[in-house]
């Protein structure tokens, strides 16, 4: 029963205003003692702009002053950006995690495996069932996407019922997998829905997403036609698409290699699962050598453009197994995530310089999305009818435009959030009503830095203008002992009138001994900042960038 200072709410560390590195929280309570469930704990994948940085993970420090009553972590789906991060924060938490037995499969394999990760023990559960956590009790959802066993939350409260969608959509010949449970939506949402936190991905576009059935289709078209060898590149957790390729491959009087670890660790726990039932099994890569051309279909990684992927090694001869022959078929049976076009591009260039034909979903129905359409939204908010909704999982656009449709859908109240809002769900209407801290961590090698970390701008710096390093010997009167050791990296050699790089360092640094007191001379910290100022003004003036510079001082 619900007292009279009890409130329900929440707040997301991920997800609300990017796509990606999804993490969200629900609290019940009074403002002193609140209980705690969170759901997912994923990642995003590092851009250019941030070098030698390759995941970024949520900021959980709120979570950590809250841990006492975390009352567990539950899991929506298997994917790397709702689950991504458990490896590296849950020994943070350490509270009971709760999921599917695909996602548990592929967690174990893929992030579990890995030298000193954490021993967890993870609770399993399927559609249908429900788990009491303190306040909470939750009802798993199934529906469809592109990964077995994902599931939508029914989150039971005192104040009401919220439904957290997951990543989700309309299928209803999902190839793998059962169909979205419409009715089990329709009834909760007869019985009353307080909010709808929901899927904002596809928010933009209108009508439904295709079915895998479809693709399933085309790829077999694409299949049986093909005189020479065929590779397919995908999402190595896209099962359906996985299974797709398998019973064209068996159509066609082929059989499936398997070239890419994720591949082989995702075929693995989809095999265990059942969901590759009837058929061949598929074979491992060194298999390649010995197949006929008209005998075989590669699935391969690299559909984004990984440069240490099969696909991307493919593309420029130089896998060990692996090669392709003019005459040969690639299919792309994936999209271009935004910011990956240029390496994909790459690829696609390498492959048709060697006389391999490519085929994408430009020109051919050979993906589809995983998430709803606004056709699909419309019948979520026909069933589940909530008083409140809060748009999730997608960038500043997706979610202004997902309350607007909300609204038009004859939702009373649709409220925008973002990373680290607190929003009170119930009583009296939905507000934002705190922030709390968040932000990203960065996975630099075996080490978590914040977001904030001076070496994350310094290699920002290096990557943008380069490094000068210099090491001076000082005696104790002032007098500088022997030439200084100049090193530099990422300058150009000369500058525009064709003068050495060396010569302009050399000059700034002997101008700035030259100019100084001998009493200046004799502070390290002073000659160390004159120095390096000298330096960063010439290169300046010489090249048009200003370097990183690090200067010695050596007192001898």
């Amino acid at each position: 029963m619900m007292q009279s200072n009890d409130e329900l709410v929440f707040v997301a560390l991920g997800g609300l205003g990017e796509i990606g590195m999804n993490c969200a929280l629900y609290g019940f309570g009074t403002k002193a003692r609140r209980q705690w469930i969170l759901v997912d704990l994923g990642l995003s994948f590092a851009g250019p702009e941030l070098p030698g940085i390759d995941l970024v993970m949520p900021d959980l420090r709120f979570v950590e002053s809250i841990r006492r009553d975390l009352l567990g972590l539950i899991l929506t789906h298997a994917h790397e950006d709702h689950i991504g991060a458990i490896a590296d924060l849950w020994p943070r938490l350490g509270c009971p995690v709760y999921g599917s037995r695909f996602t548990t499969g592929l967690l174990q394999t893929r992030r579990l495996s890995e030298p000193g990760a954490p021993d967890i023990a993870i609770t399993q559960v399927r559609a249908g069932d429900s788990i009491a956590l303190g306040p909470f009790d939750i009802e798993f959802v199934n529906v469809a996407h592109s990964i077995p066993e994902s599931m939508a939350l029914a989150i039971k409260t005192p104040a009401g019922i919220v439904i957290h969608s997951g990543d989700w959509k309309i299928d209803p010949t999902p190839m793998v997998g059962e169909v979205t449970d419409w009715g089990r939506l329709q009834a909760l949402g007869d019985s009353g829905v307080l909010a709808l936190i929901c899927d904002s991905t596809n928010v933009l576009r209108a009508g439904e997403s295709p079915s895998e059935r479809e693709v399933a289709a085309t790829l077999k078209d694409l299949i049986l036609a093909a005189p020479n060898r065929v590779a397919v590149t995908t999402f190595a957790s896209n099962v359906a698409r996985i299974r797709a390729v398998g019973e064209a491959a068996l159509a066609a009087g082929r059989r499936v290699i398997v070239v890419g670890r994720a591949l082989e660790r995702v075929i693995d726990v989809a095999g265990e699962c059942g969901y590759l039932e009837g058929l061949p099994e598929f074979l491992p890569q060194a298999a390649f050598r010995d197949t006929a051309r008209s005998k075989l279909v590669a699935l391969v990684t690299g559909s984004q453009g990984e440069p240490r992927a099969a696909l991307a090694r493919m593309a420029t001869d130089d896998h060990p197994d692996v090669h392709l022959s003019p005459g040969d078929r690639v299919i792309f049976s994936s999209r271009t995530i935004p910011g990956n076009e240029r390496p994909v591009g790459a690829i696609i260039n390498g492959l048709v310089s060697q006389g391999v034909e490519v085929i994408t979903d430009r020109t051919h129905l050979v993906h589809v999305s995983g998430h709803p359409r606004r056709a699909e939204l419309a019948k979520m908010y026909q069933w589940t009818r909530p008083q409140i909704a809060i748009p999730a999982h997608g960038e500043p656009l997706h979610l202004s435009e997902h309350a607007a449709f909300a609204r038009a859908e004859g939702v009373p109240q649709a409220l925008v959030a973002r990373n680290g809002d607190l929003v009170r769900i119930a009583p009296q209407g939905a507000a934002i009503v705190d922030e709390t801290a968040h932000g990203r961590l960065f996975k630099d090698g075996d080490f978590l830095v914040a977001s904030t970390d001076e070496q994350i701008d310094q290699r920002r710096r290096l990557a943008f203008a380069g490094v000068v390093s210099v090491a001076l010997a000082v005696g104790a009167k002032g007098n500088i002992a022997g030439d200084p050791d100049v090193m530099y990296a990422g300058l150009p050699a000369r500058d525009r009138n064709d003068k050495p790089m060396d010569d302009i360092i050399d000059k700034a640094i002997f101008a700035t001994i030259d100019g100084l007191p001998r009493a200046k001379l004799r502070d390290p910290d002073t000659l160390a900042n004159a120095v390096e100022r000298a330096i960063r003004a010439a290169v300046g003036a010489a090249w048009g960038k200003k370097p990183l510079v690090h200067v010695l001082v050596v007192e001898v």
